[in-house]
């Protein structure tokens, strides 16, 4: 071989050596896809995984593009949420942190003026060059403090947020903001969030008893909307709050729109366009969005509504899940003598033993059918974050998360979260990844995981090294690593939740759950020791063996064979919630969501038990 010969040679495997590695080090597009409220047995996959059926306890479930996914990906089959309601769940994974880390706990909102602050998920993967899109439901209580008010804050560069659907009057249900007139007829008052449902011919049905009595010309307009859509609303008898067309709460009811013209089908219709419209324009509705930016690579977060009440499944769905008989779970009275308080009172409240048995499947059916409908979308999204990826010659990767918390369909004789439960907290996860050699396909991992890893995973995807310091605040594990086995498996998973069953921790590990209370009340940084010095009636304790009884139906608390492995689980708990940098904020407004002044900035801090959270717990 002659010199110039030998130096092209060398030239040419030096250019291919340099793409290669070049390749190594391309950031991947990241789609994460949330679903909300969904329990872990609508899907097939997992249920195959845990039970070796397809079906749930229940009956008959459909989820082949989620299946496909946990063929395509790498399941973590045992990951649980750090808190059974939307706005701390989703808290918790858009921060990386835990609740008793973060001092978001309920629904109330928050800012990010403290000492305690720190960037979010999306912040920090623009920080890393990421364009950062997001469609549908956010949950994300997140306001900046500017002239001493608190405002709102932008988290996506792109944010096709699911009030701009509603506003836009596009799906099949949703509430306006504000409503002036109805068919060209003057309200003799303006109204506020109206809760509307939209047929397929345009038709609007507003369900506002205000509005009928204040304009008595749209009398019987709740009343259409729930004969034509056969709505069941929530009730309760024993609290006076029997079946009516103004109840909250959609249990079960036919889409008034057709698949696809929905809320949900809205929000994947928008991350499709955004994708199809490269380095240019769309619009949702009138509103104009930046269509995606093929010169970044990319961070999309798709909320979707489904199965959150309204359960509101398109006709075709709900008509071929008719055709299936479900068993229904029941409440003994001996399981609910046995519950903790704070289990008894979310049980009271949220009570569903009573419905009728008709009522009971039609929830049931109707739950699983809209599921299936959501499943069908998250292909469609999914499909075409995969060609869009391709296309451009990009990496990529899929983090698919089962809900952000769980459902009740009357186990232990109730309905809707807020429980640590397992069905209202065992949530799995499935990342895809074009590098297979990360998140092989087909591979299951039984180790704990939990939602406060997804925020590492992706940075770590994206190219930031979570080892460093600026990291720090991050409570989670990479994903990767735990699939690898290159770090040490957790003993147990914790979480912290204050809404509806009042201030509760629970930790829970292979064989037990236990669950205590952690204030005395939601008022935020005072008497923060109070747990450590209650006595254990006070605590309102609850413990449950997993193993011999994995529905959670045999509260074991004041069971005198089970006192010490109950003393060591309180123990490791409190050191860990109570102790181990606990934060807790005054953000002003209320805990419940509905004030939004978020101005407190003094942070209230616990940390006398520094370290105890180091994942090991062995049960003496």
């Amino acid at each position: 071989m002659n010199k110039l010969k030998y130096i092209a040679l060398i030239f040419a495997i030096a250019l291919v050596s340099n793409k290669t590695l070049f390749a190594q080090k391309q950031q991947p597009n990241v789609l994460w896809v949330l679903t909300d409220d969904q329990r872990l047995d609508a899907i097939s996959a997992f249920n195959k995984i845990l039970t070796g059926k397809e079906e749930s306890a229940l009956g008959y479930v459909e989820s082949p593009n989620v299946d496909r996914l946990s063929d395509m990906g790498t399941t973590f089959i045992n990951t649980y949420c750090q808190a059974q309601g939307c706005a701390p769940s989703r808290a918790s994974m858009h921060t990386g942190r835990y609740p008793f880390r973060s001092g978001i706990y309920q629904f109330e909102y928050f800012n990010n003026n403290t000492d305690n602050s720190y960037p979010l998920l999306p912040e920090e993967m623009a920080k890393l060059g990421y364009q950062t899109m997001h469609a549908g439901k956010l949950g994300v209580r997140l306001r900046t403090i500017k002239n001493e008010k608190a405002v709102s804050y932008s988290l996506y560069q792109t944010d096709v947020d699911s009030k701009i659907v509603e506003n836009e009057g596009l799906p099949e249900w949703g509430k306006q903001s504000i409503v002036k007139e109805i068919n060209g007829v003057k309200l003799k008052k303006p109204l506020r969030n109206v809760t509307f449902f939209k047929d397929a011919d345009g038709n609007m049905y507003y369900k506002s008893e205000q509005l009928e009595k204040e304009n008595p010309q749209f009398a019987g307009m709740a009343k259409k909307a729930f004969e034509k859509f056969d709505l069941f609303y929530k009730y309760n008898v024993a609290k006076g709050d029997p079946q009516s067309v103004f109840n909250k709460g959609v249990l079960s009811g036919v889409s008034p729109q057709p698949a696809g013209k929905t809320r949900d089908g809205n929000y994947t219709t928008a991350f499709i366009d955004f994708l199809k419209n490269e380095n240019k324009n769309f619009n949702v509705g009138k509103t104009t969005f930046n269509g995606v930016n093929t010169s970044k690579p990319l961070f999309a977060h798709i909320g979707y509504d489904f199965p959150h009440t309204p359960v509101l499944p398109p006709a075709d769905y709900r008509a071929r899940f008719q055709k299936h008989a479900y068993k229904i779970p029941e409440l003994t009275k001996e399981e609910f003598k046995k519950m903790a308080k704070a289990f008894q009172k979310r049980v009271k409240n949220s009570y569903s033993d009573d419905f009728t048995d008709l009522e009971k499947q039609k929830m049931v059916q109707d739950y699983y059918a809209f599921c299936a409908y959501g499943d069908a979308l998250i292909g469609d999204a999914v499909d075409e974050f995969i060609q869009y990826s391709k296309k451009n010659k990009q990496p990529y990767m899929i983090v698919y998360v089962c809900g952000d918390h769980g459902w009740k369909l009357n186990e232990h004789g109730s309905i809707a979260k807020n429980t640590p439960w397992e069905i209202d907290s065992h949530n799995p996860i499935i990342v895809i990844s074009s590098d297979k050699k990360k998140f092989p396909a087909g591979k299951v991992v039984t180790d704990f995981t939990e939602f406060v890893d997804i925020a590492p995973t992706i940075l770590n995807a994206a190219g930031a090294n979570i080892q460093n310091k600026e990291f720090s605040y991050l409570d989670g594990l990479d994903l990767e690593k735990i699939a690898s086995g290159s770090i040490q498996a957790r003993d147990y998973v914790i979480g912290e939740s204050h809404h509806a069953i009042g201030p509760r921790a629970y930790i829970r590990t292979k064989d037990y759950m236990f669950s205590v209370k952690t204030r005395p009340n939601s008022k935020r940084g005072e008497n923060m020791d109070w747990a450590m010095n209650a006595t254990y009636k006070e605590l309102d304790p609850a413990l449950y063996n997993t193993k011999n009884d994995p529905n959670e139906i045999n509260n074991l608390a004041f069971d005198s064979d089970y006192q010490k492995v109950a003393e060591q689980l309180k123990k490791k708990l409190l050191d860990i919630v109570i102790g181990d940098g606990r934060a807790e904020v005054n953000w002003g407004g209320d805990n419940f969501g509905k004030n939004t002044k978020a101005i407190g900035t003094k942070v209230y801090r616990s940390n006398f038990a520094p370290g105890a959270h180091d994942y090991k717990l062995k049960l003496e």
